[in-house]
Protein backbone atom coordinates (compact mmCIF):
# COMPACT_ATOMS: atom_id res chain seq x y z
CA UNK A 1 0.00 0.00 0.00
CA UNK A 2 1.27 3.31 -0.87
CA UNK A 3 -1.40 6.08 -1.14
CA UNK A 4 -0.96 7.30 2.38
CA UNK A 5 1.37 9.84 3.61
CA UNK A 6 3.02 10.32 6.89
CA UNK A 7 3.42 14.07 8.55
CA UNK A 8 4.47 15.71 12.26
CA UNK A 9 1.11 16.56 14.25
CA UNK A 10 1.81 19.69 15.95
CA UNK A 11 -1.21 21.81 16.21
CA UNK A 12 -4.36 21.63 18.56
CA UNK A 13 -6.12 21.58 15.14
CA UNK A 14 -5.37 17.91 14.16
CA UNK A 15 -4.99 16.75 17.72
CA UNK A 16 -8.83 15.96 17.94
CA UNK A 17 -7.77 13.01 14.87
CA UNK A 18 -5.43 11.33 17.13
CA UNK A 19 -8.20 10.95 19.89
CA UNK A 20 -10.84 9.86 17.47
CA UNK A 21 -8.73 7.50 16.05
CA UNK A 22 -7.69 5.81 19.23
CA UNK A 23 -11.73 5.45 19.83
CA UNK A 24 -11.20 3.29 16.72
CA UNK A 25 -8.45 1.37 17.57
CA UNK A 26 -10.07 0.69 21.40
CA UNK A 27 -13.49 0.96 21.68
CA UNK A 28 -15.21 1.01 24.53
CA UNK A 29 -12.16 2.41 26.49
CA UNK A 30 -12.89 6.06 26.92
CA UNK A 31 -10.53 6.66 29.75
CA UNK A 32 -7.93 5.45 28.33
CA UNK A 33 -7.69 8.09 25.72
CA UNK A 34 -4.83 10.45 25.75
CA UNK A 35 -6.36 13.80 25.39
CA UNK A 36 -5.38 16.55 22.94
CA UNK A 37 -3.88 18.71 25.98
CA UNK A 38 -1.47 15.96 27.02
CA UNK A 39 -0.60 15.30 23.22
CA UNK A 40 0.01 19.27 22.85
CA UNK A 41 2.20 19.18 26.34
CA UNK A 42 4.47 15.98 24.80
CA UNK A 43 5.00 17.75 21.62
CA UNK A 44 5.95 21.10 22.95
CA UNK A 45 8.89 19.61 24.99
CA UNK A 46 9.82 16.95 22.90
CA UNK A 47 7.58 14.89 22.30
CA UNK A 48 6.69 13.36 18.70
CA UNK A 49 2.94 12.71 17.47
CA UNK A 50 3.37 11.10 14.29
CA UNK A 51 0.39 10.48 11.73
CA UNK A 52 -0.55 8.22 8.49
CA UNK A 53 -3.27 10.00 6.13
CA UNK A 54 -4.99 8.94 3.16
CA UNK A 55 -5.92 13.03 2.05
CA UNK A 56 -7.64 14.25 5.10
CA UNK A 57 -8.49 10.96 6.91
CA UNK A 58 -6.10 9.81 9.63
CA UNK A 59 -5.61 6.23 9.46
CA UNK A 60 -2.46 5.67 12.11
CA UNK A 61 -0.28 7.38 14.35
CA UNK A 62 2.76 6.80 16.87
CA UNK A 63 2.61 8.67 19.78
CA UNK A 64 6.08 9.14 21.49
CA UNK A 65 7.77 11.58 24.13
CA UNK A 66 11.43 11.87 26.18
CA UNK A 67 11.93 10.11 29.34
CA UNK A 68 14.98 8.38 31.45
CA UNK A 69 16.20 5.15 31.78
CA UNK A 70 18.52 3.86 34.59
CA UNK A 71 21.51 2.58 33.43
CA UNK A 72 24.96 1.59 36.26
CA UNK A 73 26.61 5.41 34.55
CA UNK A 74 23.31 6.94 35.88
CA UNK A 75 20.32 8.18 33.93
CA UNK A 76 20.43 7.96 30.14
CA UNK A 77 17.72 9.53 28.04
CA UNK A 78 15.94 7.80 25.71
CA UNK A 79 12.47 7.89 23.40
CA UNK A 80 9.85 6.56 24.75
CA UNK A 81 7.05 4.60 21.96
CA UNK A 82 3.90 4.73 24.05
CA UNK A 83 1.11 4.41 21.39
CA UNK A 84 0.76 3.33 18.13
CA UNK A 85 -2.67 2.98 16.81
CA UNK A 86 -4.00 1.88 12.87
CA UNK A 87 -7.66 2.05 11.91
CA UNK A 88 -9.47 -1.44 11.56
CA UNK A 89 -9.47 -1.06 7.88
CA UNK A 90 -6.12 -0.42 7.21
CA UNK A 91 -3.90 -3.12 9.19
CA UNK A 92 -1.53 -5.50 7.56
CA UNK A 93 -1.08 -2.86 4.80
CA UNK A 94 2.43 -1.23 6.08
CA UNK A 95 1.46 1.72 7.98
CA UNK A 96 2.64 0.63 11.06
CA UNK A 97 6.15 -0.04 9.95
CA UNK A 98 5.65 3.43 7.59
CA UNK A 99 5.54 5.33 10.89
CA UNK A 100 7.79 3.49 13.11
CA UNK A 101 10.71 4.20 10.25
CA UNK A 102 9.32 8.08 10.51
CA UNK A 103 9.80 7.85 14.13
CA UNK A 104 13.49 5.90 13.88
CA UNK A 105 14.64 9.17 11.83
CA UNK A 106 12.99 12.15 13.73
CA UNK A 107 14.38 10.21 16.59
CA UNK A 108 17.78 10.16 15.31
CA UNK A 109 17.27 13.76 14.28
CA UNK A 110 16.98 14.41 18.19
CA UNK A 111 20.85 12.64 18.85
CA UNK A 112 18.69 9.85 21.05
CA UNK A 113 20.33 6.18 20.22
CA UNK A 114 17.39 3.90 22.01
CA UNK A 115 13.41 3.88 21.94
CA UNK A 116 11.54 1.68 24.02
CA UNK A 117 7.89 0.17 24.15
CA UNK A 118 5.65 -2.43 25.62
CA UNK A 119 3.65 -4.56 24.07
CA UNK A 120 1.81 -7.98 24.35
CA UNK A 121 3.66 -11.17 23.72
CA UNK A 122 1.11 -13.45 22.66
CA UNK A 123 0.16 -10.95 19.81
CA UNK A 124 1.93 -12.62 16.72
CA UNK A 125 1.24 -9.99 14.35
CA UNK A 126 2.85 -7.30 16.68
CA UNK A 127 5.49 -9.45 17.64
CA UNK A 128 6.15 -9.77 13.78
CA UNK A 129 6.35 -5.80 13.44
CA UNK A 130 8.38 -4.96 16.36
CA UNK A 131 10.75 -7.72 16.69
CA UNK A 132 11.59 -9.06 12.82
CA UNK A 133 10.57 -6.20 10.94
CA UNK A 134 11.91 -3.37 12.85
CA UNK A 135 14.63 -5.06 14.93
CA UNK A 136 13.85 -4.45 18.12
CA UNK A 137 15.16 -6.88 20.99
CA UNK A 138 13.48 -7.77 24.18
CA UNK A 139 15.08 -8.91 27.62
CA UNK A 140 12.31 -7.31 30.09
CA UNK A 141 8.86 -9.07 31.16
CA UNK A 142 6.29 -6.78 32.85
CA UNK A 143 3.54 -8.12 34.65
CA UNK A 144 0.85 -6.59 34.91
CA UNK A 145 1.93 -3.66 33.17
CA UNK A 146 -0.91 -1.39 32.73
CA UNK A 147 -3.11 -3.16 35.71
CA UNK A 148 -6.71 -3.92 34.81
CA UNK A 149 -7.61 -2.80 31.14
CA UNK A 150 -11.38 -2.04 30.16
CA UNK A 151 -11.19 -2.13 26.73
CA UNK A 152 -12.03 -5.29 24.69
CA UNK A 153 -8.57 -6.38 23.25
CA UNK A 154 -7.41 -6.34 26.62
CA UNK A 155 -10.42 -6.57 29.24
CA UNK A 156 -9.95 -9.91 32.04
CA UNK A 157 -6.31 -10.76 31.05
CA UNK A 158 -3.32 -9.80 33.71
CA UNK A 159 -1.90 -6.83 30.60
CA UNK A 160 1.64 -8.44 30.46
CA UNK A 161 3.90 -6.86 28.25
CA UNK A 162 7.15 -7.26 26.85
CA UNK A 163 9.26 -3.72 27.24
CA UNK A 164 11.49 -3.78 24.01
CA UNK A 165 14.79 -1.90 23.14
CA UNK A 166 15.32 -0.80 19.78
CA UNK A 167 18.85 0.34 19.07
CA UNK A 168 18.24 2.49 16.49
CA UNK A 169 22.00 2.92 15.67
CA UNK A 170 22.86 -0.41 15.26
CA UNK A 171 23.46 -2.41 11.66
CA UNK A 172 20.76 -4.28 12.87
CA UNK A 173 18.05 -1.71 12.95
CA UNK A 174 19.55 -0.38 9.86
CA UNK A 175 19.21 -3.65 7.77
CA UNK A 176 15.71 -4.20 8.16
CA UNK A 177 14.79 -0.29 7.57
CA UNK A 178 17.25 0.64 4.72
CA UNK A 179 16.17 0.64 1.17
CA UNK A 180 17.57 -3.19 0.80
CA UNK A 181 15.72 -3.98 3.83
CA UNK A 182 16.98 -7.87 5.06
CA UNK A 183 14.09 -10.84 4.56
CA UNK A 184 12.75 -11.61 7.77
CA UNK A 185 12.90 -15.60 8.38
CA UNK A 186 10.75 -18.39 7.38
CA UNK A 187 10.42 -22.14 9.01
CA UNK A 188 12.22 -23.18 6.32
CA UNK A 189 15.46 -21.26 7.56
CA UNK A 190 15.11 -22.63 11.00
CA UNK A 191 14.55 -26.28 9.89
CA UNK A 192 17.25 -26.49 7.39
CA UNK A 193 19.22 -25.39 10.39
CA UNK A 194 17.93 -28.55 12.36
CA UNK A 195 16.06 -26.08 15.12
CA UNK A 196 13.05 -26.92 16.11
CA UNK A 197 10.34 -25.79 18.15
CA UNK A 198 11.60 -26.75 21.82
CA UNK A 199 8.56 -27.40 23.20
CA UNK A 200 5.53 -29.41 21.71
CA UNK A 201 1.65 -27.51 21.19
CA UNK A 202 -1.35 -29.74 22.27
CA UNK A 203 -4.74 -29.01 19.98
CA UNK A 204 -8.01 -28.77 22.38
CA UNK A 205 -11.47 -30.11 21.20
CA UNK A 206 -12.25 -26.98 19.40
CA UNK A 207 -8.99 -27.06 17.23
CA UNK A 208 -7.24 -24.55 19.53
CA UNK A 209 -3.29 -25.26 20.76
CA UNK A 210 -2.66 -25.51 24.05
CA UNK A 211 0.07 -24.92 25.88
CA UNK A 212 2.46 -27.31 27.81
CA UNK A 213 2.10 -28.01 30.91
CA UNK A 214 5.70 -27.23 32.38
CA UNK A 215 8.24 -25.31 31.02
CA UNK A 216 10.86 -27.24 28.87
CA UNK A 217 14.41 -27.35 29.94
CA UNK A 218 16.57 -24.34 28.30
CA UNK A 219 19.53 -26.43 27.07
CA UNK A 220 20.73 -24.57 23.66
CA UNK A 221 21.78 -21.56 22.85
CA UNK A 222 19.21 -21.11 20.30
CA UNK A 223 15.37 -22.09 21.18
CA UNK A 224 12.54 -21.85 19.43
CA UNK A 225 9.31 -20.77 21.14
CA UNK A 226 6.11 -21.28 19.87
CA UNK A 227 2.81 -18.81 20.84
CA UNK A 228 -0.53 -18.82 19.07
CA UNK A 229 -0.83 -17.68 15.69
CA UNK A 230 -3.78 -15.52 16.35
CA UNK A 231 -4.74 -14.89 20.02
CA UNK A 232 -7.33 -12.94 20.28
CA UNK A 233 -9.57 -15.31 17.92
CA UNK A 234 -8.69 -17.82 20.62
CA UNK A 235 -9.47 -15.68 23.30
CA UNK A 236 -12.85 -15.22 21.96
CA UNK A 237 -13.59 -18.88 21.71
CA UNK A 238 -11.97 -19.91 24.98
CA UNK A 239 -11.35 -17.58 27.49
CA UNK A 240 -10.16 -19.86 30.25
CA UNK A 241 -7.22 -21.55 27.14
CA UNK A 242 -6.54 -17.58 26.75
CA UNK A 243 -5.46 -17.09 30.54
CA UNK A 244 -3.60 -20.53 30.02
CA UNK A 245 -1.51 -18.79 27.81
CA UNK A 246 -0.79 -16.09 29.44
CA UNK A 247 0.74 -17.72 32.86
CA UNK A 248 2.35 -20.27 30.62
CA UNK A 249 4.02 -17.48 28.59
CA UNK A 250 4.87 -15.41 31.85
CA UNK A 251 6.55 -18.14 33.43
CA UNK A 252 8.70 -18.84 29.95
CA UNK A 253 9.96 -15.28 29.45
CA UNK A 254 10.67 -14.66 33.06
CA UNK A 255 12.75 -17.70 33.11
CA UNK A 256 14.50 -17.26 29.70
CA UNK A 257 15.36 -13.77 30.90
CA UNK A 258 16.45 -15.00 34.12
CA UNK A 259 19.04 -17.40 32.57
CA UNK A 260 20.03 -14.54 30.15
CA UNK A 261 18.69 -15.27 27.13
CA UNK A 262 17.19 -12.67 24.46
CA UNK A 263 14.17 -12.10 22.41
CA UNK A 264 15.85 -11.60 18.68
CA UNK A 265 13.70 -12.58 15.77
CA UNK A 266 9.91 -14.14 15.29
CA UNK A 267 8.59 -15.70 12.82
CA UNK A 268 5.03 -15.58 11.52
CA UNK A 269 4.62 -18.55 9.06
CA UNK A 270 1.65 -18.79 6.58
CA UNK A 271 2.38 -21.39 4.42
CA UNK A 272 -0.14 -23.67 3.85
CA UNK A 273 -3.19 -22.38 5.33
CA UNK A 274 -1.66 -23.30 8.99
CA UNK A 275 -0.27 -19.79 10.11
CA UNK A 276 2.06 -20.19 13.14
CA UNK A 277 4.40 -17.65 15.23
CA UNK A 278 7.47 -18.35 16.82
CA UNK A 279 10.11 -16.11 18.85
CA UNK A 280 13.68 -16.69 18.78
CA UNK A 281 15.85 -17.57 21.54
CA UNK A 282 19.10 -16.54 21.71
CA UNK A 283 21.28 -17.02 24.47
CA UNK A 284 24.25 -14.20 25.13
CA UNK A 285 25.58 -12.59 21.64
CA UNK A 286 24.27 -15.34 19.43
CA UNK A 287 22.16 -15.04 16.60
CA UNK A 288 20.43 -16.53 13.66
CA UNK A 289 22.45 -14.48 10.76
CA UNK A 290 24.11 -17.55 9.51
CA UNK A 291 21.08 -18.86 8.69
CA UNK A 292 19.96 -16.09 6.64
Amino acid sequence: MSNFNIRLIETPEEMPLVEELQRDVWPDSETDVVPLHMLITAVHNGGLVLGAFIEEKMIGFVFGFPGFETTPDGPRLKHCSHMMGIHPDHRDSGVGFALKRAQWQMVRHQSLDHITWTYDPLLSRNAYLNIAKLGAVCVTYRRSEYGDMRDELNAGLPSDRFQVDWWINTQRVKSRLGKRSRPTLKLTHTTRAGLHPFYPLRTSSLGLVQPPEHIPPFDDRLLLAEIPADFQTLRTADFALARDWRFFTRELFETAFEKKYIVTDFIFDTNEGNPRGLYVLTHGESTLDEFE
